[in-house]
């Protein structure tokens, strides 16, 4: 097998020390597998290592080494992940929760999990960065209830905002450094919930929240129950359908109830700009309510 990951070379010039960048990830990859995986690659190209600097010091064969970077052939083992992990100094724990998910995604049973990693030597006591723990502490409760208004469920919601986390404390460095660390933030819990948020025509469906909302949770007849599910269901379609920003500031502010001085926190954007984003929503959902109304009026 021909390694995809090898050195630049031109004549007469050394090999480059970065090397080129392994070939895309496998579009078949999972998205659990793919939050680990996207990590450990984000963390080669910045750290300047070849393939040959991994096989030397994970003493895995450069076929193998190649194909876990791409998501190739079969899920890979705890051991040979374990190893290009510290290889790229990355945290463990973080990295061994999103393998274990990856892996019962790949329909990895349990036997099979639990004997890759106990083939490999305990953890020592980990602990993120202790800017990392107050700021996830910070955003915990608003993240969640984001994600519950999409995915439904708390247990869910919870699930994928600890993935959040943990991603984000394999790349704190990579977070630190940018130019606003709660919008990168944000950025990663927003691709994670809408990884696994239900579709409708390609937006996002949120025509289930119409089943929780405050008036249907205060109304006893069934009846009405049922006639503002159909009106509602039709208006949280269109809310789906709106940009990104202004979706993101319609859920936190109306559904998860977040009052709107905290949003620019949540989201990581200033507060002029939160505040367009609800206006503009609110205007647009507006007119779809309004037409709405008009064509109920007048069959």
């Amino acid at each position: 097998m021909t390694p995809s990951f090898v050195p630049e070379q031109s004549d007469g010039e050394p090999p480059s020390r970065r090397g080129r960048k392994p070939e895309s990830i496998g579009e078949k990859v999972g998205g659990s597998h793919r939050a680990w995986l996207e990590s450990v690659r984000s963390r080669l190209f910045a750290s300047g290592l070849t393939l040959d600097d991994l096989v030397n010091r994970s003493g895995y064969s450069k076929s193998r080494i190649s194909e876990l970077l791409r998501g190739k052939g079969y899920y890979p083992g705890w051991a040979i992940t374990y190893s290009v992990v510290c290889c790229l100094d990355l945290p463990i724990l973080p990295m061994r929760r999103l393998w274990t998910a990856a892996a019962r995604e790949a329909n990895k049973d349990t036997t099979w999990i639990e004997n890759r990693i106990h083939a490999v030597q305990p953890l020592q006591p980990e602990q993120p960065p202790v800017a990392h723990q107050g700021f996830t502490e910070a955003v915990r409760q608003p993240y969640t209830d984001y994600a519950r208004v999409f995915l439904q469920t708390d247990q869910r919601a919870r699930w994928v905002v600890s993935e959040v986390f943990d991603i984000l404390w394999l790349g704190w460095d990579e977070a630190t450094a940018s130019p606003n660390v709660r919008r990168h933030a944000w950025c990663r819990l927003r691709s994670r919930v809408m990884l696994r948020a239900p579709r409708h025509e390609g937006y996002p469906d949120l025509r289930a929240a119409a089943f929780s909302t405050l008036a249907q949770s205060q109304t006893d007849d069934l009846a009405v129950r049922f006639a503002q599910i159909g009106e509602q269901a039709g208006f949280f379609d269109a809310m789906g359908r709106l940009p990104d920003d202004q979706l993101d500031v319609t859920v936190l502010r109306y559904l998860c109830g977040i009052s709107e001085d905290a949003i620019p926190t949540v989201v990581g954007l200033s507060p002029a700009i939160t505040h367009a984003m609800d206006h503009h929503a609110r205007g647009a959902l507006e007119r779809i309510y309004h037409h709405h109304e008009t064509r109920s009026d007048h069959p």
